[in-house]
């Protein structure tokens, strides 16, 4: 099974979805008896490095956003630090 075969959600894998389908509209009844598998093995490996990039890219993101976090709670701890200070 494989996701929705949506062209502008998948660009890197756009010229392999366009000839499986291509495949499936020349072979209506070949596709059910192996026609088109060469072309669906290389659509299962190109959305799998598609993700790998995505899932590379998604923990960049993740890290850059957890190390402002840490550092806007670091700031406020000394924030907080200092009023307690002041006051005492």
């Amino acid at each position: 099974m494989h996701p929705p075969l949506t062209i502008h959600r998948h660009p890197m894998c756009a010229e392999i979805i366009e000839q499986f389908q291509k495949c499936h509209l020349d072979h209506p009844v070949g596709k059910f008896f192996g026609e088109c598998t060469d072309l669906k093995i290389k659509l299962d490996k190109c959305f799998r490095q598609e993700k790998a990039v995505k899932r590379k890219a998604n923990f960049e993101e993740s890290k850059k956003l957890k190390e402002r976090l840490r550092a806007y709670t670091k700031e406020n701890s000394e924030i907080g630090e200092n009023k307690n200070f002041a006051q005492a």
